[in-house]
């Protein structure tokens, strides 16, 4: 437990009365820049290479959370923390049927715990912030990987200060395939990339700031890869791109500029039954993309930005640098999603205000429901104001059934498999649960971290 002192200065952060925070995180990128006008703004925009992080195995791993230095563009370092000086960390991929063996080292200045998101684990290995390290500690995570292929990601944890560590860098993303995807053809290798975008702001020294607000972070800059003003120079040829919402409270309304379409292909669960196409697409704080984007009728030097039509932010500029016949196909059936029927109980979950789940704000030592393994449930999200709120469930991917009130209707990202999900103010969201992996201790979370942090979140058990 921490101390009376460590304790008063994390109370004062969850009352966002401290100031702001600053540390740092680590990647060189390239140095080459490239003029291009932005064309939600005035003037032009320097940009600079999309870092990609490495890709590692989940054999033998060694992540270190600490403070660092990294590259946002241009040469220009800026302090942040980060996993193995990354920001993004390593993309960690692995097949299903692989183990996992991690090890963390806290080499920041306050406890911390990685949180595998979208993993069906354990209790002992999910990242629980009761299984928060100290300074100098370590923990060492085993797992076996027994569920679909899908992009998940990784994250801290601990308990009201999980805001500001992922704010400050602390993320990256988690791969894993089967024989049923690789079957399937999808672009791999350089047409398969990671985009992890979020928001982030910068003090007057060019370092990450985290200032913490009660309804949530929002920052003034926009950041892919943890790459400012980025662009990716890509082939004609068809790209497939794993996009994850790293943000702590901002929601994207992804579409490119010139109105093509993306395929969408998958989302937080894995593939879905059939592709769609999209112009526009949601994506709220911990909700993942599995997006194909088309190239090959393109021209050598034809330019496509990737934008945010919310905020009117341009995120990402694709440069269309070489000529290239690469066969490719986008299969009409991508995988068979059984769908989850015959609900043995209701349960419903108020999110309330910014920090209370059914009127409870967050206890570490309560356990406030248990689920029997392998029971269907049907789970009722609703809110009395201070939405949005992207609701997180660990331990078990669920299906979205119904929204009535607000938007009124189910979208295209949330078919399939989920375990995040976005619940706006005025609506009422259900899904339908079954734990099937493990008995034991997990989290619903309301994913709009400085939320979390404020204590909306519960545990809850399977038996």
């Amino acid at each position: 437990m921490p101390s009376t002192k460590e304790r008063e200065f994390v109370l004062s952060r969850r009352a966002f009365l401290g100031g702001a925070l600053a540390t740092g995180a680590a990647a060189a990128m390239g140095t080459g820049v490239l003029a291009a006008t932005r064309a939600f703004g005035a003037g032009t925009v320097t940009r600079h290479p999309l870092f990609i992080p490495p890709v590692v195995s989940p054999s033998g791993l060694s992540l270190t959370a600490k403070p660092t230095s990294i590259d946002l563009g241009g040469g220009k370092l800026s302090k942040a923390w980060a996993y193995n000086d990354l920001m993004p960390g390593p993309t960690i991929h692995a097949a299903r049927g692989d183990v996992a063996t991690i090890t963390l080292h806290n080499a920041l200045s306050e406890e911390t715990i990685t949180h595998w998101h979208g993993m069906v684990v354990d209790h002992p290995n999910d990242g629980h912030p009761a299984f928060a390290i100290p300074p100098g500690g370590s923990y060492a995570y085993s797992f076996p990987i027994q569920q679909r292929a899908a992009f998940n990601w990784y994250h801290p944890h601990p308990h009201m200060l999980t805001g500001g560590q992922v704010n400050l860098g602390l993320a990256g993303g988690f791969i894993v395939t089967d024989t049923h995807e690789a079957g399937l053809g999808l672009p791999s290798g350089s047409y398969e990339v990671p985009l992890v975008i979020r928001d982030a702001s910068l003090d007057r020294q060019g370092n990450l700031v985290y200032k913490p607000r009660s309804g949530g972070f929002v920052g003034s800059i926009s950041l892919v890869n943890g790459t400012r003003d980025p662009y990716l120079n890509v082939d004609t040829a068809l790209y497939r791109f794993r996009v994850l919402n790293g943000s702590n409270a901002r929601i994207w309304r992804l579409a490119l500029a010139n109105g093509a379409a993306f395929t969408l292909i998958g989302n937080d669960g894995g593939l879905l039954a059939a592709p769609v196409q999209l112009t526009t697409i949601d994506v709220a704080p911990g909700e993942r993309l599995d997006l194909l984007v088309d190239f090959r009728a393109a021209a050598v030097g034809d330019r496509v930005m990737l934008r945010d039509v919310k905020a009117g932010w341009d995120l990402l500029e694709f440069v269309v640098a070489r000529q290239v016949s690469v066969p490719a196909t986008i299969p009409s059936t991508l995988s068979t999603i059984t769908k989850l029927a015959n609900p043995v109980r209701t349960r419903t979950f108020s999110f309330d205000g910014m920090s209370k789940i059914n009127g409870l704000e967050y206890d570490i030592n309560r356990i406030d429901f248990q689920v029997p393994l392998g029971d269907v449930e049907r789970w009722r999200f609703t809110t009395n104001g201070n939405a949005p709120h992207p609701v997180h469930v660990h331990g078990a991917s669920y299906q979205v059934v119904a929204r009535t009130g607000g938007r009124a209707r189910l979208f295209p990202w949330e078919a399939g498999w989920k375990d995040t999900v976005l619940l706006a103010d005025g609506e009422t969201v259900d899904i339908l649960i079954r734990f099937t992996g493990y008995r034991g201790q997990y989290l619903i979370h309301c994913h709009k971290l400085e939320h979390e942090d404020m204590g909306m979140m519960s545990n809850f058990e399977v038996i």
